[in-house]
């Protein structure tokens, strides 16, 4: 694959707004290519039949279901809610 040139890291620095020296985008353009050249040798991979996933192995949550379990405190809770309204904690609107 192609090596990144200078400029081309020195205007990906004006796009986003980073202030660069000629040494940062020299280590830049060395570390953009390398990891260019990476992902040219993922894509070389043969993935045919392979069926997309989201995680290499089953996950299973480990965080239980939201489910009330002890709501006879609410009162005691909702005392220290500067506004409320019922169980209801009401605050100001954020959006018009």
């Amino acid at each position: 694959m192609a090596r990144i040139t200078s400029d081309e890291v020195r205007h990906l620095s004006v796009l986003t707004r980073i202030g660069m020296t000629d040494e940062e985008v020299e280590l830049m353009r060395d570390q953009m290519s390398n990891i260019l050249d990476n992902i040219d040798v993922l894509n070389q991979v043969d993935t045919e039949g392979v069926e997309p996933t989201a995680h290499s192995v089953d996950v299973v949550s480990v965080m239980r279901d939201d489910e009330v379990t002890n709501d006879k405190f609410v009162d005691e809770m909702m005392a220290n809610a500067p506004q409320r309204d019922g169980n209801h904690i009401r605050v100001r609107a954020v959006l018009d």
